[in-house]
């Protein structure tokens, strides 16, 4: 499957950037702790040198927020609502292996990090505008219809597989003990996203064939 932007986002965020791995292989099986050190080491470290909020990555974001109407300190940015309950508290609950390395990526660059269980998803994924008839599961299974005009990621289906763009996902397409088949997609509006996403998706891959050496791992630097 493949990630398209609508029209309209493009126009209206020029510095968006994005990039997509896609995993062949996931299992739970496995051990991420040593690239996960090295990671939140990184996150330590421009955290004690300023907040989250200071971050030209999340700047960034907080602005793309205000543009589409919502107030950014209630609808954050995943990427920064990761790093403020890290600052706050420091630990995260055991997950998925794969969860935890990506919450770990998105940590030490700041940058929103999604996972999609690729057979949870069905044809391409489009960011746009919802028209407020896609159907959203939570993590609770509750069943939400996203307001029309609000970013979603939706498939072919008409599903959204999140809600506010990269503010939540859904829990019908997260990855669970049974996921093999990945997509995950880093999304970046700062100066420098094309560069910082490049750096990402590179420490990502390096870390993703550490930690399942017999999985296939695919990148595409989308935009």
């Amino acid at each position: 499957m493949s990630l398209h932007y609508a029209t309209e986002i493009r126009s209206l965020f020029e510095r968006l950037h994005s990039g997509i791995v896609t995993v062949d292989g996931i299992h739970p099986n496995a051990n991420p702790s040593t690239q996960i050190a090295f990671l939140h080491d990184i996150a330590n470290k421009r955290l004690a040198a300023a907040s989250e909020g200071e971050f030209v990555e999340i700047k960034a974001w907080r602005r793309a927020y205000s543009l589409l109407g919502l107030k950014p300190t209630q609808y954050r940015c995943a990427a920064e609502a990761l790093l403020r309950r890290y600052r706050k508290g420091g630990e995260f609950p055991e997950l998925h292996p794969l969860i935890s390395l990506c919450n770990a990526v998105s940590l030490a660059f700041a940058i929103p990090v999604a996972v999609f269980d690729l057979d949870r998803v069905t044809g391409d994924m489009t960011v746009r505008p919802a028209n407020g008839e896609e159907y959203y599961e939570s993590f609770a299974g509750e069943t939400e219809h996203p307001e029309s005009g609000e970013i979603i990621f939706a498939d072919t289906s008409g599903r959204a597989h999140a809600r506010r763009w990269t503010h939540r996902q859904s829990g019908w397409s997260a990855v669970s003990s049974t996921t093999w088949r990945v997509m995950i997609v880093a999304e970046a509006l700062h100066e420098t996203s094309r560069e910082d996403i490049t750096a990402l998706l590179s420490a990502l891959t390096q870390s993703l064939c550490q930690i399942w050496p017999e999985a296939s791992v695919s990148v595409e630097d989308t935009m």
